[in-house]
């Protein structure tokens, strides 16, 4: 009867370990959050790097007057207001160089303001 026991509790033992470090390694780790900050006439960083396929968080704070960033090939826009921190999920499903200007008027400098994106495999 005690072997009967000793057996049936390590089977459960051994079936709640599989169990356990199964769900472990299906578990998702958070996707990289990505900060730019944008100020006139720059945007910190000025290049990023992502991988195609795979979903990162972009945290964009505009830290003087308002400020967007526009990707037109990638269909990728985030803007925000003075002082404000806007966030977006966002997948790349291209590889290649895609560079991005500032969507909202800024002064004079408005023209030159670029970052860019690079998506690898």
């Amino acid at each position: 009867m005690k072997l009967k026991i000793l057996t049936s509790s390590f089977v459960l033992a051994v079936l709640t370990a599989i169990f356990f470090f199964a769900h472990l390694s299906n578990a998702q780790t958070p996707p990289q959050r990505i900060e730019i900050v944008a100020k006139r006439f720059d945007f910190t960083p000025g290049e990023i790097t992502l991988k195609k396929g795979v979903p990162v968080v972009i945290v964009f704070t505009s830290k003087d007057v308002s400020h967007g960033v526009k990707f037109k090939d990638l269909n990728l826009v985030i803007a925000s207001g003075k002082g404000e921190t806007k966030e977006i999920t966002y997948t790349p499903t291209q590889v290649g160089t895609f560079v991005g200007q500032c969507s909202v008027f800024c002064g004079s400098g408005h023209g030159g303001m670029k970052m860019t994106l690079h998506v690898t495999e």
